[in-house]
């Protein structure tokens, strides 16, 4: 086995990591990890980035909110390093992605950014925005 994970979602998988761990040879590393962060709490996330987005500006530097997601996470002391391209004309981003937080860091992250939109008086509402669907009477051809 070279690399294998299960989520303890109950005993029968319990069971299964139990009678994987007897088998294993030694020196295998095995890692434990919190739950991962949920759909709804990334959804809560990018309501609030967007809103910052559209409301905020870093410096006079208008962002995107990727980019907010990114100064939230290096706040939250998952820092990301900057080093320069390999062609060296240019800087690459070295981070983690949020889909690797667990549930409190996530946790963590939102109290950050809700903390942050309250001390510049931007009012979140936490609601991801709807899904818009396109129709062919909303399509514009460029063309046209």
């Amino acid at each position: 086995m070279t690399r294998a994970v299960l989520i303890l979602s109950g005993q029968a998988m319990r069971d299964k990591a139990i009678a994987w761990c007897a088998r294993l040879p030694l020196n295998t590393r095995v890692e434990f990890k919190e739950p991962k962060r949920s759909l709804p709490q990334n959804d809560k996330m990018w309501a609030c980035l967007t809103e910052i987005a559209a409301k905020a500006t870093h410096h006079s530097i208008r962002l995107t909110a990727d980019d907010w997601k990114l100064l939230f996470l290096d706040a939250l002391k998952r820092e990301v390093r900057m080093i320069p391209n390999l062609d060296g004309n240019g800087i690459v981003s070295l981070g983690r992605s949020s889909s690797d937080l667990s549930k409190q860091e996530m946790s963590d992250l939102l109290e950050l950014i809700h903390a942050y939109a309250a001390s510049k008086g931007i009012a979140l509402h936490d609601e991801p925005a709807p899904e818009v669907t396109a129709t062919p009477s909303t399509l514009q051809r460029e063309d046209a």
